[in-house]
């Protein structure tokens, strides 16, 4: 009896822990996920041409050229490196390797859906999943680091797949 009581007791505390532990409520999409996973149409984003005109500071005049970088978008709640997100972070790599001593932050993004908490993982594991592709394609880790901000930076304010899909990112900005 002793036995069963405890295992009624562990069970429950299961539960309780899988129902604190929830994401919010994700809304359906009408298409399937595999039609999303392409970029959207624009490569360059509002945070980034905010960010072009703000660094005034790089001494190097080639790294100023922020559109040399390309965004890389992700599948909904991934960080999975689609084949055109590998093919764009070659170019980068390419971008990155002639600059001489420039250094890149790669900065995570999410789309709202999710916890604040699920989001800044998720933002961290996709810039981390792009800068352990440019390190295999040779650009030295120096050069790079990480950041992620989660849902709090969107690209796109609005609330439905389209803009989901631009704010599922990872921005390449030039550091000093």
């Amino acid at each position: 009896m002793k036995t069963r009581t405890i295992g009624i007791a562990f069970l429950l505390c299961c539960g309780i822990a899988a129902a604190g532990c929830a994401k919010k409520e994700v809304v359906k999409q009408d298409q399937p996920l595999a039609q999303t996973a392409t970029p959207p149409a624009e490569t360059s984003t509002p945070v980034q041409d905010q960010q072009a005109a703000k660094d005034t500071t790089v001494t190097d005049e080639s790294l100023k050229d922020v559109t040399a970088f390309e965004t890389i978008y992700f599948d909904f709640d991934s960080f999975v490196l689609t084949e055109d997100a590998r093919a764009i972070l070659e170019q980068n790599a390419q971008h990155i390797q002639k600059q001489a001593g420039g250094k890149v932050r790669l900065e995570g993004h999410c789309d709202e859906r999710g916890s604040d908490e699920y989001n800044l993982a998720l933002g961290e594991k996709r810039a981390k999943a792009a800068l352990n592709y440019l390190l295999t394609l040779g650009v030295p880790q120096d050069r790079l680091s990480v950041i992620s901000y989660g849902e709090e930076k969107p690209a796109d304010q609005g609330h439905d797949e389209a803009a989901w899909a631009k704010n599922r990112r990872v921005d390449f900005i030039i550091q000093k």
